[in-house]
């Protein structure tokens, strides 16, 4: 018989997954990660460690499996918080639960679980993998989960050939409404309950709060930038890709950036570490026709950048960049050569439709051109590109 270590949440996936499991003759343990321990920054009622850790026992016990709680809030700490801050404080976006999978979840978990003499570790997510041959190697597939408004896939966008070899996603090919049902016939706990919205296995997070912690509020300077301004004069959203020369591809995808001199000041802010493109919420600057929007940080200075209506030509670029050392092939036979180019469907945050875009392999790295301008690209998120319903690759954005 097969092993198989569950990561159990809390929640009512990872609960319907090891129900599954057990229902398909494996041998199921299931194990709570604890990867925080400051409750001070946690909204106690919406989702307490605690709570989900219990929630898990009891449907453990439910089925008639072997429970374990792991405390992993050093490794948590190390790996994603600090790196977190440092991103922040550089003015870019991190997505905390992509890097929890990578470096928590199918690393230091999956150790864990294999000391335990596990064949796998399942988790609760809305995906699929399966597995062909190619040249005669075994090779995984990671597949969008068949849910088309749960699907997770882009939450594993850094997984490794081994560790996909090891992972099971049981109610992959199930909907959300499908899994609530299964645990309403069995009588789990977690029938009915809320799906967390917080950071990866932490709970919901007072997110400025939390990062006011090591970064200290600095007043600092709203400017706002006209959309018919000099700034926009000879926008690169409207370049065509003539031949894909390589000054084409980076003017595609250089991020805007702009001075004191290319708009007016209409208020203050608590630190530009704050704030990410593309935000409209909490500048608390009101009298304008239209709301405000985020079009550019400035962390060394300390400025933030805005525009009117999300139209405003500062939220949109045709392209984005992403370095050599940040590319991730979940599939390392299809990874592209210097020179190669491949139309591929990306996307640039988690829920965002699907994107036409095509890929080209450079020496310094990898050029996503869109064929239509995409809104609030911002540095520290994951590209993440498709084929079909398989996701191919991935990679930081520069």
């Amino acid at each position: 018989m097969k092993r198989v270590v569950v990561g159990m949440s809390g929640g009512v996936d990872s609960s319907v997954a090891a129900y599954l499991l057990k229902e398909q003759g494996y041998e199921v343990i299931g194990m709570f990660m604890k990867n925080w321990h400051d409750d001070s920054v946690t909204i106690s009622k919406e989702c307490p460690w605690l709570e989900d850790s219990n929630d898990a026992m009891i449907v453990a016990q439910n089925l008639g499996i072997p429970f374990k709680a792991i405390d992993l809030s050093k490794e948590y700490k190390e790996r994603i918080v600090d790196y977190m801050f440092d991103e922040y404080q550089k003015g870019r976006t991190p997505n905390p639960d992509v890097l929890c999978n990578r470096e928590i979840k199918f690393d230091i978990f999956l150790k864990a679980a294999m000391r335990l003499k596990a064949d796998f570790i399942a988790t609760g997510h809305y995906c699929r993998k399966d597995t062909v041959e190619v040249n005669g190697i075994e090779t995984h597939r990671l597949l969008a989960g068949k849910d088309n408004n749960k699907d997770q896939s882009y939450f594993l966008c850094q997984l490794t050939q081994e560790q996909l070899s090891k992972a099971l996603f049981p109610i992959g090919e199930l909907t959300k409404p499908e899994v609530r049902q299964i645990a309403k016939e069995i009588g789990l706990v977690t029938a009915d309950k809320k799906d967390s919205q917080g950071l990866c296995f932490i709970g919901k997070v007072r997110l400025p709060e939390f990062l006011q912690q090591k970064l200290e509020p600095k007043k600092g300077t709203v400017i706002e930038v006209p959309a018919n301004g000099r700034a926009f004069e000879n926008n690169p959203v409207d370049l065509a890709l003539n031949g894909a020369a390589s000054a084409t591809l980076k003017s595609l995808s250089e991020p805007f950036h702009y001075s004191f001199d290319d708009g007016q000041k209409v208020g203050e802010h608590n630190g530009a570490h704050y704030y990410t493109i593309g935000q409209r919420k909490g500048l608390n600057i009101g009298g304008t026709p239209e709301p405000l929007f985020i079009i550019d940080t400035d962390t060394k200075e300390n400025v933030i950048y805005t525009g009117q209506g999300e139209n405003h030509p500062g939220l949109y670029r045709k392209g984005l960049f992403i370095a050599k050392e940040e590319m991730h092939w979940v599939r390392p036979d299809l990874a592209l050569k210097v020179g190669d180019s491949k139309e591929y469907q990306v996307r640039i945050r988690y829920r965002q439709a699907l994107e036409a875009a095509t890929l080209f392999m450079r020496e310094d790295g990898l050029y996503i051109i869109f064929n239509r301008p995409q809104k609030a690209i911002a540095a520290g998120q994951f590209a993440v590109w498709y084929d079909g319903d398989e996701l191919v690759g991935s990679g930081v954005i520069n």
